[in-house]
């Protein structure tokens, strides 16, 4: 299957460093471009005793902070290890803010969104929709895999098998410094709200985690697929057991991964809830990068549908349906009808 070859300067703050701390540095989301030439420069929030809840879900409700990690994983036999940088993205309450400066944990903690990039892609290009969706008050991890990403000397799309066990192994280390009293995502992350969201091969990544018998993730409570398929070296059965809600998002003029492939998993997945967003139009990668149209579309309709079933929020299918449904642009479709 071809697929879209991208490549891209990743940001220093993505990739330097050991273990974690990398850098950290608090943005509002509409900061976000400027702040990628500031990703050297460290700052540090002002601690505050104000606790407010999660808000309602909307793009800005928060400010984002941005900490980089690099873990090794011992993936075992030929794999040997394999090293993974990830850049988190949080919502920079000032009750975390406030647990940090003293040492502590937070009782507060927000949902989990882990997000694979496609084929040659980087986290970095993904910027803007991952900030909209952590200052909605969600934790956003972007991993670089370690041999599709966009600056892989000698790149491999065949490790894309090994990708779903990638993004497990990111969930649980977050996870783990998540439960430790100190550090920077110390008492952040809910870890019993846990989705999953990629595009073009990190959506067959994903998708296989949520409806693959070989790869599937006990627990997941959301999946959002870009752009995606059914890669054909997974062996088992596909949507052979209940599945999480899964948002399928197809560009309508996708030359790479079409419209057919999206259109196959949206109408095999018969166990679940599922939607289906068209874009008319619309081509592999715009869709989910920058600012402009259809991208916003996408950044609204998927932070509904977090909202309403990673984060428990209440019925937000009213709002999907009004911000995916615009004429001649886009079209929501849900339980299987055609767009």
């Amino acid at each position: 299957m071809a697929r879209l070859t991208l490549a891209v300067v990743v940001a220093a703050a993505l990739l330097a460093g050991v273990g974690y701390g990398v850098r950290q540095l608090t943005v509002m989301p509409e900061q976000q471009s400027a702040s990628a030439s500031a990703a050297h420069n460290s700052v540090s929030p002002t601690p505050s005793a104000s606790v407010s809840p999660r808000p309602r879900g909307q793009a800005g409700d928060y400010p984002v902070a941005e900490q980089g990690f690099t873990f090794t994983e011992s993936a075992g036999g030929a794999l040997g290890r394999r090293i993974l940088s990830v850049l988190v993205r949080y919502p920079e309450a000032r009750r975390h803010a406030a647990a940090r400066a003293t040492g502590t944990a937070d009782a507060g903690a927000f949902p989990l969104v882990v997000f694979a990039p496609g084929y040659l892609q980087c986290g970095v290009v993904y910027s803007d929709l991952l900030t909209q969706w952590a200052s909605a008050g969600f934790v956003v991890a972007v991993i670089n895999f370690p041999h599709t990403n966009c600056q892989t000397a000698n790149p491999d799309e065949s490790d894309l098998i090994h990708q779903p066990q990638d993004v497990v192994a990111v969930i649980g280390r977050l996870g783990g410094l998540s439960e430790q009293a100190h550090g920077p995502l110390a008492g952040l992350i809910d870890t019993g709200r846990v989705a999953v969201a990629g595009h073009s091969d990190g959506g067959d990544t994903v998708v296989a985690m949520a409806a693959m018998s070989c790869c599937r993730y006990p627990g997941l409570r959301a999946a959002i697929v870009l752009a995606g398929a059914e890669w054909p070296a997974f062996t088992g059965r596909w949507f052979g057991a209940p599945t999480p809600p899964m948002l399928f998002v197809q560009g309508a003029a996708d030359t790479i991964n079409p419209p057919a492939a999206s259109m196959q998993l949206y109408q095999a997945d018969r166990t679940g809830i599922r939607y289906y967003l068209n874009l008319y139009g619309a081509q592999h990668l715009a869709p989910y990068v920058g600012d402009q149209p259809p991208e916003p579309i996408v950044a609204q309709v998927t932070i509904d549908f977090l909202d309403q079933y990673l984060a428990d929020s209440g019925d937000k299918t009213g709002a999907m349906d009004n911000a995916g449904n615009l004429a001649r642009i886009a079209h929501l479709v849900s339980g299987g009808a055609r767009p």
